[in-house]
Order: C-alpha cells, then structure tokens, then sequence
C-alpha cells in the first residue's frame, strides 16, 4: 500500500474515534439527564397514582394491539 493511503486512513481512523467518543459523551449526558428527571418526577405530587395508571394501561394495551387487523397486500 501506499504510504498516502495509509495516512488517508489514519486521519480516518483517528475521525471515527472522536465522533465515537463524542456519542459516547452525548450518550452519558443523555443518561444522566433521564436519571434526573426520573427523580424529580418521583417527588411531585401524584406520582403513585400515575405510575399505577400506567401499569394498568401497559398491561391491557397488549390486548388492543392483537385486535389490529393489518391488512398488507
């Protein structure tokens, strides 16, 4: 190979590892963003009964997805 070709794919190598570690970044931010959130929804007031409301309807929509009829052709 030519050395122009292996320095072509160095800066390539070297591109594709600070765009990983920038999702990597974005990724952690993201997580620790939803932690936080999940925290402060737990302590407004009628969390308890939300979280009960959508236990139920998690738990009876598998039903109404079976009743789909989807007609593909």
């Amino acid at each position: 190979m030519k050395e122009s070709k292996l320095v072509d794919m160095h800066r390539s190598v070297e591109a594709l590892k600070r765009v990983t570690q920038q999702v990597l970044n974005e990724v952690s931010h993201l997580r620790e963003l939803g932690i936080g959130t999940l925290e402060l929804v737990k302590l407004m007031d009628g969390y308890d009964e939300a979280l009960e409301k959508l236990q139920t309807k998690v738990t009876t929509k598998p039903e109404e997805e079976k009743k789909l009829d989807l007609d593909v052709e």
